[in-house]
């Protein structure tokens, strides 16, 4: 049987725009890649509003390519059958710590060439070349939750669906200290960047966003790449008067019952700008519900409503998974919420994580090392699941529980839960 290896290249790139060597090859992997998410084609218009984007967030691109000939009237293999980007962001790893991390995206198979080990090829040479360069922590976004424990990733935040009854029943148990009025959408092009850094500075599990949110909060890119009219926005303003958040919306027509308002997205640094958006939005006329696709799962909305039953959700899923490449740069990278000292004996299939580490955590801090020899394990675990628990929103009780870890040492895992603690419920509204 011939090997598969010899029918495919994979070959890495930048990004180029129009007019420039590179551009072709780009607009082709733009195509593909629409392609594995089922999109339309992507007119050459919007091809070179997306290679913007990659370039203001340094994207690599990578794509595998057939090394013979196609057939008649087929794609040319010019065109990848399977595509993968990387780049790098910072992650927030609680108490404002920050660590840049290698993010993972736009992975597709063209299902006509599965099971080629194209994308298993593709990940491990591309954790392999961020390990080599000294990253510590890789993260995605998961279109399928069953592909991606096998590389070493594992969940870490989640999200949910709601739906806000804004009817009678929507009253919040909160005295405004700032205040909300509407602008012009256009206004986020330049603002959301610096209120979205004041966000995601409080909020553990949150990374920076790239170019595209911007364009999309705005209205200045819809799904069609042409601006989407229409996007609204209001901005709230601090009692000093300055802005300190805001939130873009969308009415979903008058075909839709109830009247409702889509949030795109709402931004805030702060507890008061948060519950005082939502306070604009259940005050919008002729609207009686607001729906909102990528909430948090532990939200204060329900607890600062008179009624909680206002908020109803679905569709509770996984949002970011993180891959743990070098254990002590990791671990010691962030701060922890008390003292303690846990053994960990950690496997990984592709071995860049593999070993027994001793975490040593005083004032805030933590020293990990290799474990000295005959030193007994405290806790057994597998790499997805120590960057489960690394941002505390997946507690190692539950993990025991699932049979996931292994106990050695008695409250070992209550122990890590205490440690591995982080200052607010970790959320990640960054989908990359």
């Amino acid at each position: 049987m011939a090997d598969p290896k010899e029918n495919y290249v994979i070959e890495r790139f930048p990004s180029a725009p129009r007019d420039e060597p590179g551009y072709r090859r780009a607009r082709d992997w733009i195509r593909a890649v629409g392609h594995g998410f089922h999109d339309e084609q992507r007119a050459d218009e919007h091809i070179d509003k997306i290679i913007a984007m990659h370039l203001a967030d340094g994207r690599e691109l990578a794509g595998a390519y057939l090394t013979g000939g196609t057939p008649s009237h087929a794609l040319d293999a010019e065109h990848p059958v399977a595509t993968f980007a990387s780049f790098e962001k910072e992650l927030n790893i609680g108490f404002g710590r920050q660590l840049r991390t290698h993010l993972i995206s736009a992975v597709t198979v063209r299902g006509t060439h599965r099971r080629k080990g194209l994308l298993r090829r593709m990940m491990e040479e591309d954790l392999a070349a961020a390990k080599a360069a000294g990253t510590a922590m890789a993260a995605l976004t998961a279109s399928e939750a069953s592909i991606y424990g096998r590389f070493g990733f594992g969940v870490a935040t989640f999200e949910r669906s709601i739906k806000v009854d804004t009817g009678p029943k929507f009253r919040l148990r909160h005295e405004a200290v700032g205040s909300v009025e509407i602008a012009d959408p256009s206004v986020l092009l330049e603002l959301a960047p610096g209120l979205f850094e004041l966000a995601h500075r409080r909020t553990p599990g949150s990374i920076v966003r790239q170019d595209f949110y911007r364009r999309h909060v705005s209205g200045a890119l819809g799904r069609d790449g042409n601006a989407d009219r229409a996007v609204k926005c209001a901005l709230h303003y601090d009692a000093d008067g300055a802005v300190d958040g805001y939130v873009s919306y969308k009415f979903a027509g008058w075909d839709s019952k109830p009247y409702t308002v889509e949030v795109l997205d709402i931004v805030a640094a702060g507890d008061a700008a948060y519950l005082e958006l939502w306070q604009f939005l259940g005050s919008i006329d002729l609207v009686e519900q607001v729906s909102w696709q990528d909430a948090p799962v532990n939200d204060p909305l329900a607890w600062a409503l008179a009624d909680p039953r206002c908020v109803t959700d679905s569709d509770h899923r996984d949002m970011l998974w993180l891959r743990i490449l070098n254990v002590p740069a990791a671990l010691s990278a962030r701060s922890y919420a008390g003292g303690g000292r846990l053994v960990l004996d950690v496997s990984d299939g592709l071995g860049h994580a593999e070993g027994r580490w001793v975490l040593d955590a005083a004032e805030s801090r933590a020293t990990v090392v290799p474990a000295p020899p005959g030193a007994a394990p405290d806790l057994v675990l597998d790499v997805a699941d120590l960057g489960s628990i690394y941002l505390g929103a997946v507690s190692p009780l539950t993990l025991l529980a699932a049979g996931r870890i292994q106990e050695h040492t008695p409250g070992a895992a209550f122990r890590a839960q205490q440690l591995f603690a982080v200052e607010r419920p970790a959320h990640c509204a960054t989908h990359f």
